[in-house]
């Protein structure tokens, strides 16, 4: 793996997806991310499948295992009394911090900025609440899901005049919210070398997630609205996914000018349509997008897929096939860049995840260690870390600490 962050220890105290992908992120870099968690009160993703056939257990999750590859596991449980003196002796070797809770969790532990800080006066402490530390929904929970709904993406997405179905799958977790945490994290990091001071990050969900929706708002405040488009975009006609040859099979496809339109209709042999006066300009094409799409559909039920999003693609026609998870595995350009792993882990056994998008010429963009069993490090730390001595650490398992 990359080594650029080789020498950062990361007192991991987030669970579920967002803060696990950024701290993920920083595993694959070279950082030491030890996670804080507990048979007691487990992370969500170690409850959520899918599992290992006969592994439904706190370690057979493929979920969780997908998105904390590369870490060390501390088993702590933080409803006991000794739980804030251990806590203490991890952050105070740690110069970055991570929670994703609601405000609140990490200062009834004594773990709050301040408290950290006045052990560890260069630490950098990420939180990442809901929807911010300050407001009057700031003791609001949430996931993914109603963070989205929060922030306008829910009612963006599905059809004209029908309910909003939202994403598909929990968005803020896997995009906006990691990605802004891991650019503040790093700008922190980077200020830190030059000056040695460390620094607060307050992540706000909802805020990093209303940057999605930035052209609805833009359109609202002009006086404006953009309605529930569906696929349907106002620079270009056709836009969507139509279906091909199969089952189920279909192909995005977008046309943004003229010479785009004419070479889609003139590689799938639709000289009608070209020619037709509905259709002559992108302006008629929008005014007419039903007709468009319905003339269209006739083409591309008779075309494979993936033949159809190559010949597109080969004469500059935005295109490409609506792969299922199991295409993505086989995808030839995925293949070809190395993007998938395969990693050993022992419960799962062999399980596939994709590696960063992002990563250092010469180095491995991994990741290439699976996730921890829960607790599987604990003694390595307790040991090392913390220099607890082997009768401590066995009374602190008999007490119910590390578990």
């Amino acid at each position: 793996m990359s080594s650029v962050l080789s020498g950062v220890r990361v007192i991991d105290f987030c669970w579920v997806g967002a803060g696990a992908l950024v701290t993920q992120a920083l595993a694959v870099e070279g950082a030491e991310v030890i996670k804080i968690e507990s048979s007691v009160h487990p992370d969500n993703l170690r409850l959520s499948g899918p599992f290992r056939e006969g592994a439904r257990n706190l370690d057979g999750s493929g979920y969780f295992a997908s998105r904390n590859s590369g870490k060390k596991s501390f088993a702590l449980n933080m409803s006991h009394p000794r739980s804030r003196e251990i806590a203490i002796g991890l952050v105070a070797s740690g110069s970055v911090v991570t929670s994703n809770f609601r405000p609140g969790i990490m200062e009834r532990w004594g773990l709050d900025y301040e408290s950290v800080k006045a052990l560890n006066p260069s630490v950098i402490y990420l939180s990442m609440p809901m929807q911010g530390a300050t407001g009057p929904h700031r003791d609001y929970v949430g996931f993914g899901s109603t963070i989205a709904a929060a922030a306008g993406i829910v009612d963006a997405s599905g059809l004209p005049n029908r309910p909003p179905i939202g994403t598909g799958t929990h968005y803020p977790d896997h995009v906006p919210n990691p990605g802004h945490a891991l650019v503040a994290l790093l700008a922190a990091i980077w200020r830190r070398e030059r000056t040695g001071r460390g620094a607060e990050i307050e992540l706000s969900q909802l805020e990093s997630t209303i940057n999605v929706v930035g052209p609805a708002l833009i359109a609202t405040s002009l006086g404006a609205t953009l309605g529930r488009p569906a696929n349907r975009v106002t620079c270009a006609a056709p836009h969507g996914v139509f279906q091909c040859e199969g089952d189920d099979r279909w192909c995005a496809i977008s046309v943004r000018d003229q010479s785009q339109w004419e070479s889609l209709a003139s590689v799938i042999g639709a000289s009608e349509m070209a020619h037709d006066p509905r259709f002559a300009t992108l302006r008629l094409r929008k005014e007419n997008e039903d007709a468009l799409e319905a003339e269209l559909t006739k083409v591309t039920l008779q075309c494979d897929a993936w033949d159809l999003a190559k010949t597109l693609q080969d004469c500059g026609v935005a295109a490409a096939v609506v792969e299922t998870s199991g295409d993505l595995f086989t995808d030839p350009n995925l293949v070809a860049r190395d993007f998938w792993r395969t990693l050993d882990h022992a419960v799962l056994g062999e399980y596939t995840v994709g590696s960063m998008p992002f990563g250092w010429r010469g180095a491995d963009r991994g990741p290439t260690t699976p996730a921890p069993l829960l607790g599987e490090h604990t003694e390595e730390i307790a040991r090392t870390i913390l220099k607890m001595l082997p009768d401590e650490i066995e009374t602190a398992k008999t007490e119910g600490l590390f578990v």
